[in-house]
Order: structure tokens, then sequence, then C-alpha cells
């Protein structure tokens, strides 16, 4: 979470120090006119920095995940740089086209106003010819991109509607891009600021034309087939084993994946269960575990069949407990549980080729949950066994909540531990503050942010 912070607030501390090397806001004498043309500019460029930024980051780039922890951290940053730039946005149209209402409505007085001379045959005198354009397609542009950023918050609009209407974004960014061209102060395009405007207006163009294009993670994309299904009642979950065509290039335990199948849906992100067969690169089986959280993943247990196709993107995410300390605790919370699946595969894998003693136990896996079943329950038991994990099944109606107490108590040795937690989110914050409070460095606290909107 620190290195999305530091980004947001690094970027948004960048753009600020750039522009006021360029201008002030300490304008003399201090009037709501004085005061809006420097408003006006500093406002559009947070704005178009943050809508750039996050533009990019809609294109998933891989490289950036160990610098930002992750894709699920990325999106997370993705959604408060849209916050930004709505929020820059609506300043920007306030001071714009507010004035001219206010001046309407008789609350301010418009000053005589001072028309600059510009010669129409330069460059900066184009550009001033196309204001009036630019003006309009760029208040229309933002009432649709205030309108699509605020449906994309509420999580009640239906995902595959968001996921669609999200994708318009890209198009109303290239209009951005003309309008801030054209009204962008020219003396800033010789200054620091305007070469990260423009910097900005360039890998956001590029981001857009490639999420237009439908390009986004298309070098990571492998096709497969449903072989298997299981469901679990008892959870509202079910477990879909995928044959995959060859091109996947492996995963850790740990990852997830966007998953389109053959129902027009579109790709949902769902944590990879299974451990990757390095041995078998021509083709494999990916386990998924799919929990009934709304309209489209409840309705997949009546519409998925045996034999159905899919396309499978990724592996995307850092919660690869990768650590330096010598022990960790792992705690899946309901369906929370996936990534744990595949570690514990993955770990049975290396014990059954490993030569040095694997005797001490250096994993407590906390698993609360509501309601087991018997075949879960064996389940669990037998790979945690094969791991050489230590499994605390917690029955939260019949044995109490898990706290952070309780987890101290079962595993003495959590100062030398680092912590994996996978679940609801509320839930996750509570233990980090706890253990927090406790102790133990957030470094050694991971958590993954499944919320990709």
């Amino acid at each position: 979470m620190r290195a999305i912070q530091y980004t947001l607030v690094g970027t948004l501390a960048l753009a600020t120090a750039l522009w006021a090397l360029a201008d002030s806001l300490f304008v003399q004498p201090l009037t709501w006119f004085s005061l809006r043309g420097p408003m006006v500019q500093y406002s559009g460029v947070i704005s178009i920095v943050a809508m750039s930024i996050a533009m990019f980051l809609a294109t998933r780039p891989v490289w950036l995940e160990k610098h930002l922890d992750g894709l699920d951290k990325m999106y997370r940053l993705h959604k408060w740089l849209g916050i930004t730039a709505l929020t820059g946005a609506i300043i920007h149209w306030w001071f714009a086209l507010g004035t001219k209402w206010m001046v309407g409505w008789g609350w301010i007085v418009r000053p005589e106003k001072v028309r600059k001379q510009i010669d129409p045959s330069t460059l900066e005198g184009w550009l001033h010819g196309q204001r009036k354009l630019a003006e309009t397609m760029g208040e229309w542009a933002f009432y649709a991109v205030a309108i699509l950023l605020v449906l994309a918050l509420i999580k009640w609009f239906p995902y595959r509607w968001f996921a669609k209407t999200h994708k318009w974004l890209a198009a109303l960014f290239l209009v951005f891009v003309w309008h801030s061209v054209v009204l962008t102060k020219f003396s800033y395009w010789s200054e620091p600021v305007g070469m990260l405007v423009a910097l900005s207006l360039i890998v956001g163009a590029v981001s857009a034309v490639i999420v237009l294009l439908g390009r986004t993670g298309r070098q990571r994309k492998v096709a497969g087939k449903i072989v298997a299904i299981a469901h679990h009642p008892e959870t509202a979950s079910m477990e879909v084993a995928l044959q995959l065509e060859p091109g996947w290039q492996g995963h850790a335990a740990g990852q997830f994946a966007f998953v389109s199948f053959a129902d027009g849906e579109g790709a949902h992100p769902f944590t990879i269960a299974s451990a990757w067969d390095e041995a078998n690169r021509e083709g494999g089986r990916l386990v998924f575990f799919i929990k009934a959280l709304g309209d489209y993943t409840g309705s997949l247990k009546h519409r998925l069949r045996v034999g159905d196709d899919a396309i499978v993107e990724g592996p995307y995410g850092q919660f690869t407990f990768a650590s330096k300390r010598p022990r960790q605790i792992w705690v899946g919370a309901g369906i929370g549980i996936t990534p744990f699946l595949a570690r514990l595969e993955a770990l049975a894998k290396e014990r059954g080729t490993a030569a040095s003693d694997q005797s001490e136990v250096r994993v407590d896996l906390f698993h609360p949950v509501a309601e087991c079943s018997p075949r879960m329950e064996q389940k669990l038991q037998k790979a945690a066994e094969a791991a050489g994990v230590r499994l605390h099944l917690i029955r939260s109606p019949h044995e109490g909540l898990l706290t952070g107490e309780r987890i101290r108590s079962l595993a003495p040795q959590w100062k030398n531990a680092s912590f994996w937690f996978c679940g609801p989110a509320a839930f996750g914050k509570a233990l980090r503050a706890d253990f927090s409070g406790n102790g133990l460095s957030s470094r050694d606290f991971h958590q993954e942010l499944f919320a990709m909107r």
C-alpha cells in the first residue's frame, strides 16, 4: 500500500512543483478573475497527468508490478488517480464555465478584458484559433467522463456494463489530449511543466489506443477448455479446472488471472488455486475457485459446462509468499483460501524433491469459515500435511471469531514471521492494525486487494 500512496502523492507533488516554476497562485491583486487563469491551468495539469497515468495502468504493464506490489495495488492506484483527475476536472470546469454563470447571476463583475494580439501565422496563433472548438469538445467530454467515473464507483452497477462503458474513457481521453494541446498556456511548452504534460499526453494517448484496439494483455492470453467442475454449496463456490493450450508461461502460487468464458461477459479476475508444473510447457492445467459474490459469478454454476471454451490472461500479482522471514502466517478467510491452496501444492512438490530436513513447521495456516464440508476439510488437511504446514481450521459460528490475539496464541513465533492475508478487506485491515500495534512491521504484512473497480 505504501508504494501506491507514495506514487500518488509523488505524482501530485511533481506536477505541482513543475507548474509552480512556470506560474503562481500568488497573484496581485488577488481577485476571482486574477486567480481564474492560473487555477484553470493548474487544475488542468493535475487532471491530465493523473488521467494519463491511470490510462497507462489500464494497459496492465507487468514490469511495474514489482515496484507497485502487484496489479491489484496498481488498480487501486488507478482508481485513486481517476478520482484525482475527476476532482481536478470539476475545479477546472467551475473556474472555466462557472465564472460565466456567476457573472450572469450577478455574483461577480467581469473586468474589462484586454485582448492579446497574436500573429495568426504562428503556431500559437493557430492554436488560439482552435480554442472555441477545443473548449466545446472538452466540456462535453467532461460531462461524459464524470458520469462514467461515478458509475465505476457504484458497486451495484453490473460489472459487465462497467467493463464495457469504462472502455469508452479511452476514446474520451483522446478528446482531452486535443483539448490540452490547444488550451495549455503556450508559454508552458518551453518550461519543465510543458515537458511533463507532453510526455503525459503521449503516454496516455498510446495507452488509450492500445485499450481501444483491445490489445491489453494480448501477449499473455492463452485459450483453454473446462475439463472439470466441482460444486461446494456450503460455501456458495465452485471449483473449475481448465486445460490450457500451449503458450502459458507458468505462474507462482498466489497469482491470479483474468478469465473469459464463452458467454460474452468479458474477463473477470480469479485467483489461481493450483501450482504450476514447470516440467509441463506444452499446455497445462489451472484450477480456479469461484465464489458467488454477484449476479455473474452467482450464475456460473448454472451456465458453465465441461467442454466450454475459455481464455486465460495472466499471470498477475505479487502475492507470491516471497519473504526473508524464517516463518510465515497465512490467513485465508472464506474464498480467500484460494492462493494458499496453490501454495500448499507447490510446497508439497518442493518437499517431495528436497533432501533437507523438513520436520520443523514454519508455516501456520488459519482458515476461518462459516461452514466447511467434510470433503473440503479432508482436502485441506491432506494438502497441509503434504506441505508440512500447520492447519488451524476455525469454524466461526461454533468456535468464535479469529482475532489477532488468537493467532498470536496459536502461533507464538509470529514475531519472526511474515503475514499473508487474503479475504474480506475490512478483516484484513483490522488484523493489519492489530499486528502493527503489537510490533509487526507493515512491510511484513501482505494483503491481496482483490477489487478491480
